[in-house]
């Protein structure tokens, strides 16, 4: 899960489960390719293991996975093995689903007895009380981050034995479990052995926006089944506890995110961390320690496990959603982060076995844990929240269109119902605090058994600077003003009423209107991704001062086409005089291939991208040898490290090899500025880059690198700010801020006012207050950006400060 403290990379050891595995790793010559899978002609471009990791083992590779599924499902009539979605390089994602064979054929009506728990509560608690014998779901998710490999080897150890096994054990567990099992989360991770999936992102912070296929799989998986328990496999932890508790086992210390209610879950989640660790400890001197001398962890001696909320006071939190458990506890799953000590086969004995615990814990108390889960819904429908403050949750929240260009908002409605979120429109029109909204307007009604999921998307957040005084990842995400669209709070204790309809999905298709000129104006990510590909597909685009675009050329089907997919309404209007025709732009980016096992400048790609800009990657060395060729765009976005000839064995492949190379790619960006190139450094350390280049000499200014959330930033009348209002919201992570910047144009500050910092967690931030944090060099084409406009996709709304960078004169 990538550790606030410093979680080092371990071991694992040889289990007698493992054996048929290790065995299977070791032999990938014998494989028959009778059920082909993506990759199964290319097992030996898969790794074998990573550098970030202290130790590797023979670990089951993926291309040998899909072959072993069916083999297990050929020999038992429990499985069942599913293709369910594909990575983003294409490769296939498994779901393995076991259950007594009496349930195989009731899969149907055990999900309509879930979907029961959101329409009535009531009569779904008393269905439970009734009848004891009816089977929850539990979710088990293998290996989210591809160097963790022994989630999906410790996923296919269960997999065999509850597709198998006739003990009584295994049978009281099938008797009230189906048993739900993503093999691998992350399959091109798993062969390239990266944190990350092929597009570069992490996918286990990709759950509020949902940007990557994998990421959609398992909340389609989730919404399926809206398991009772979710067991997230991750690795590695081994000394937070002390040498005798190794790994990690959650519920997490605070905070805790208010949108929950934790009550229920914290009634029963401290006492299934402790049946997993206590089903850990038992076996100890089943362990192998294969690699003690190496990881220093001892398991035959081990006497618990870390688990952050009984043994700590902060540093592991559930506050932000966007990790896997920490989701899956909206939609009322009992969810939990598992970390085990080390990278072997000793690794994978802990995850299955601490599975094995939950699992037993689940039997015992089945009864008791669905019933609160069905609390949880229940008290979403009837708007009553007993453990928050009142007036936390309010009673509705209206989304009202922007006549002009309604993607955002259509966006977000879409991205609400796909997570199990109630959305309506009006019937007819309505007034609220004085305003009449039209027919026709989306409106979330917060009586809804997902109200915390609804209102964790849609809430503006909090400062929580003094709450902890640390932060694991983002603080803040609110996606009203991260995606750019109004989400107005109706107070809960509010009179007004709405006559409402039931929405399935939000109308998103565009249209021409008139018959040209047709003006595109600068206000969402699809206006702009519309008038690139325009641009690339050949037709005559002219860009304004403003920043707005004009499709002045013959209207063919591929231009009705390119209209309809943007969800814009385009309309006639007249070319304003100064207005200049577009041309390609050839954009690149200095690519992170995955320093510190993250690729940092995927977000500001996948922004580009958004942005329908076709983007090419340089790694550092690339463009020390051969240059930027044809660029007229360049974007560095990530750490200052890879432009470092000094970095960490692991790090080493990502950067530079040494100082000639340094000194080349030096001399090549410094040509390519002086030549007339646009030269775009986003964040932190791309500015301190920039100035290790030579490119600039301001004071670049740090806050923590834990530090996020969300800003009032004061935009000025500038090229690069068209399209946003002159007080608007910016995000930081890491903030960075510049002084000493004569010979520049500020184009953006922090607001001079001490709320400017609106949400999230930033302390010692008085010195950011009205400080410049755009700058633009006026001697050269070299911006300074201290807004992380690409982070991830949770700025969809700042993407286009990136497009007017881009664009900009």
């Amino acid at each position: 899960m990538g550790l606030k403290k410093k979680a080092a990379a371990g071991l694992i050891g040889l289990s007698i489960l493992a054996a048929p595995y290790a065995a299977l790793a070791e032999s990938p010559a014998k494989a028959q390719n009778q059920w082909h899978n993506v990759n199964v002609y290319e097992t030996q471009d898969e790794k074998d293991g990573s550098l970030f990791n202290s130790e590797n083992y023979d670990f089951v590779k993926y291309s040998k996975i899909g072959q072993k599924l069916m083999d297990i499902q050929k020999q038992s009539p429990r499985v069942k093995v599913e293709k369910q979605g594909k990575s983003a390089d294409g490769k296939d994602m498994y779901v393995v689903t076991i259950a007594e064979p009496s349930a195989n054929g009731k899969m149907g009506y055990y999900k309509k007895l879930r979907k029961q728990m959101f329409k009535n509560p009531e009569k779904a608690q008393k269905f439970i009380e009734k009848h004891p014998d009816v089977k929850v779901p539990v979710m088990i998710n293998g290996s989210i981050h591809g160097t963790e490999f022994s989630g999906s080897d410790a996923v296919l150890q269960l997999i065999e034995r509850f597709a198998k096994e006739n003990d009584a054990e295994t049978k009281k567990i099938l008797s009230s479990q189906i048993l739900i099992f993503n093999v691998v989360a992350n399959p091109d991770g798993r062969v390239n052995a990266t944190r990350f999936n092929g597009n570069g992102i992490d996918l286990n912070r990709d759950f509020i926006t949902q940007s990557q296929p994998e990421t959609q799989q398992m909340v389609s998986l989730i919404t399926e089944w809206n398991p009772m328990v979710f067991l997230d496999l991750h690795g590695y932890v081994k000394a937070y506890g002390g040498p005798g508790h190794p790994g990690l086992i959650e519920p997490c210390t605070p905070p805790h995110n208010p949108n929950y209610e934790y009550d229920l879950f914290s009634k029963w989640s401290m006492n299934q961390a402790e049946a997993m660790e206590a089903e850990i400890v038992s076996n100890r001197s089943d362990y192998q320690n294969t690699n003690t001398s190496t990881s220093k962890v001892d398991y035959q001696n081990m006497t618990g496990a870390y688990i952050p909320q009984r043994d700590d006071t902060a540093g592991w939190d559930d506050y932000p959603p966007i990790f896997t458990p920490m989701y899956a506890m909206y939609h009322g799953s009992y969810g939990y982060t598992l970390e085990t000590p080390t990278n072997d086969w000793d690794g994978v004995k802990w995850h299955y076995d601490a599975v094995m615990g939950a699992l037993n814990y689940a039997a015992q108390n089945k009864t008791g844990m669905v019933k609160d889960q069905i609390e949880v819904f229940k008290r979403g429908i009837n708007f009553d929240h007993p453990f928050h403050k009142k007036g936390f949750f309010p009673k509705a929240y209206i989304l009202p269109s922007d006549p002009h260009d309604s993607t955002a908002t259509e966006k977000a409605v879409n991205h609400l119902i796909k997570n199990d979120i109630d959305v309506s429109k009006s019937v007819k029109p309505f007034t609220f605090n004085g305003k009449t909204y039209p027919a026709g307007t989306y409106v979330v009604n917060m009586s809804q058994a997902k109200a915390g999921l609804a209102n964790t998307m849609l809430w503006d957040g909090e400062d929580i600077t003094n709450d902890t005084p640390a932060m694991y990842d983002i603080s803040a995400w609110s996606l009203p003003e991260l995606w750019g669209f109004d989400a107005i709070q109706v107070p809960a204790d509010s009179s007004a009423t709405f006559s409402l309809a039931p929405v399935k999905e939000a109308g998103d298709h565009g249209h021409l209107v008139g018959t040209g000129p047709y003006k595109i104006p600068n206000t969402s990510v699809k206006a702009v991704e519309l008038a690139n590909k325009l641009v690339n597909n050949g037709y005559a685009v002219k860009r304004d001062e403003k920043g707005d675009f004009y499709l002045n050329s013959k209207i063919t089907l591929d231009a009705v086409r390119l209209v309809r997919y943007s969800g814009l309404t385009i309309k006639s209007a007249k070319i304003p005089a100064g207005a200049k025709k577009m041309q390609s732009v050839n954009v690149a980016i200095l690519k992170d291939g995955g320093m510190n096992k993250a690729q940092s400048h995927s977000g500001t790609k996948l922004a580009l991208e958004r942005l329908g800009f076709n983007v090419k990657e340089f790694t550092p060395s690339e463009l020390a040898s051969r240059g930027l060729g044809n660029t007229d765009v360049f974007f560095y976005s990530g750490t200052s490290n890879l432009i470092s000839y000094k970095n960490s064995k692991a790090n080493a492949e990502f950067g530079l090899e040494n100082e000639a190379q340094f000194e080349s790619f030096k001399k090549k960006i410094t040509e390519f500025v002086n030549g007339g190139g646009k030269y775009i450094a986003v964040g932190a350390g791309a500015a301190s880059a920039a100035k290790t280049l030579g490119l600039t000499n301001v004071t670049i200014n740090k806050g923590n690198g834990d530090s996020n959330g969300i800003v009032q930033v004061d935009y000025k009348n500038h090229p690069l700010t068209q399209g946003y209002k002159t007080s608007d919201y910016g995000f930081v992570y890491g903030p960075v801020w510049y002084s000493n910047t004569d010979g520049y144009d500020t184009v953006a500050a922090f607001k001079n006012n001490s709320d400017f910092f609106v949400a999230g967690h930033w302390k010692n931030r008085q010195a950011a207050q009205g400080q410049p944090v755009i700058i633009k060099d006026q001697s050269k084409d070299v911006t300074l950006m201290g807004i992380e406009a690409g982070f991830r996709d949770h700025t969809d709304y700042l993407f286009r400060l990136l497009s007017n960078a881009v664009y900009s004169k």
